[in-house]
């Protein structure tokens, strides 16, 4: 398995303040879904960071994304482990396949794949 990048989420309601405060460092705006943006490095794509008001389809904001190239490995890995599992694998209408699972600091870690 390998991983493609790791990025912070920050869970704030300060979406447009962030978006300002970030591009002063040089990242854009990737995607905004209303409820979660992402801004990324238009010179390294891999640096990115999450703006997330509050996340739409699981019950709780992840702490961090991990994407990996094969998440179903991820997830058995995970879940063979005896690791908590906070959501179900499921795929995402913005088009990638997650779960989230809980480290052992108590952060939740959004793993996934693009589909």
């Amino acid at each position: 398995m390998t991983i493609r990048r790791v990025m912070p989420i920050i869970k704030s309601e300060a979406v447009q303040e962030s978006r300002e405060f970030y591009g002063l460092l040089g990242f854009e705006e990737a995607m905004d879904l209303g409820w979660i943006m992402t801004l990324v490095s238009p010179s390294a794509p891999a640096a990115q960071v999450s703006i997330v008001t509050r996340d739409e389809t699981a019950p709780v904001t992840p702490d961090m994304s991990v994407e990996v190239d094969d998440v179903e490995t991820a997830y058995a890995a995970m879940r063979n482990s005896g690791a908590e599992i906070v959501h179900p694998l499921q795929d995402e209408e913005w088009g990638v396949r997650r779960f989230f699972v809980r480290d052992p600091s108590g952060r939740v870690v959004n793993v996934l794949s693009h589909l």
